[in-house]
């Protein structure tokens, strides 16, 4: 069929069809003046290039190409194509790429969860990091709590810091440390205890941050048939040393608070086989290859070296330490 009867048969062709590979077929012939050269570069067939050609004239309603001699020749409307085309292929790059993201740009609120250890630790490092980088970023802190995954999915926050991530499979994690507990006292009322026996038979302290739910550590030593007896159960680690002080209570928490929150306590190994507590960065999927918010992820991860060093007593450092 010849190309000004397709034209005829297509003429509501719609122009959405249009994609980046007509453009390129386009561009291929003009700049190669020949289909078997176009089909070449493309790397497809000659009857593929033909078929896509039709397929393009009616989407512009030209012939585009017309015969001359024994080659082809571009009409007026394809040579006034050509300089769009380039652009629309550079306007699908940059959509397909996403924007060069610029820190310094940045202009918004940004919400993290984080129950008080993690973020006295972690989080003035970061927002010293944020008003250097991205001084436009307002950071909002909330507490966690034991984080649901609505929390994410609600986007009632963009990150949340926890040593208990929320099952879901929209959900992502990754850890960022591991701590060690230790007892913490308060030397001036009572000693050490120095065997499991004198662990398990004192009062303690400790933190819940949802009813009839202790730490993970108590779960686990539940499983191994270990119960601790409490006296007090508070919403943060932040508010033990005020139950701790004077007392004979007991309370076992991070290592790394005795430089923050329990710095006025005394502390030793906690005399039972013991678990370690890793700390996670979790998100939501959707934000996964969001440049912005890699970025801010990366930004936090930078900053966990440094805050560890900084917090771990009795420990020597490498690095920026």
């Amino acid at each position: 069929m010849k190309p000004e009867n397709i034209i005829e048969c297509m003429s509501n062709f719609d122009g959405s069809a249009l994609d980046g590979h007509l453009l390129k077929l386009l561009l291929a012939v003009l700049e190669t003046g020949s289909i078997t050269a176009a089909a070449e570069r493309l790397g497809v067939t000659q009857s593929a290039v033909s078929h896509l050609l039709d397929k393009l004239r009616a989407i512009t309603g030209d012939p585009l190409f017309v015969k001359r001699g024994r080659g082809i020749v571009p009409t007026a409307r394809a040579e006034a194509l050509a300089p769009p085309a380039r652009e629309l292929l550079r306007q699908m790059q940059r959509f397909a790429q996403g924007a060069a993201f610029d820190p310094a740009a940045w202009q918004t609120e940004l919400t993290i969860a984080a129950n008080d250890f993690q973020r006295d630790l972690l989080l003035p490092a970061l927002a010293a990091r944020l008003r250097n980088a991205a001084p436009g970023i307002t950071l909002r802190i909330v507490a966690s709590g034991a984080p649901s995954a609505e929390l994410l999915r609600s986007d009632a926050c963009q990150l949340v810091i926890s040593p208990r991530p929320p099952d879901g499979t929209d959900i992502v994690q990754k850890r960022l440390f591991e701590d060690q507990y230790r007892v913490f006292y308060d030397a001036s009322a009572r000693s050490a205890p120095a065997y499991e026996a004198d662990y398990l038979a004192a009062d303690h302290a400790t933190v819940a941050y949802e009813a009839h739910r202790g730490l993970d550590l108590d779960q686990q030593l539940l499983a191994r048939g270990v119960r601790r007896r409490f006296a007090v159960r508070v919403p943060g680690f932040a508010a033990l040393p005020a139950f701790v002080r004077g007392t004979a209570l007991l309370t076992t928490a991070p290592s790394l608070l005795a430089r923050t929150a329990l710095s006025g306590l005394a502390s030793a190994p906690v005399p039972v086989v013991c678990p370690a507590m890793p700390m996670y960065l979790i998100w939501h999927a959707r934000y996964q290859q969001d440049a912005a918010h890699r970025w801010l992820r990366s930004a936090l991860e930078a900053v966990v070296p440094s805050a560890l060093c900084k917090h771990r007593a009795g420990e020597s450092c490498a690095g920026d330490c």
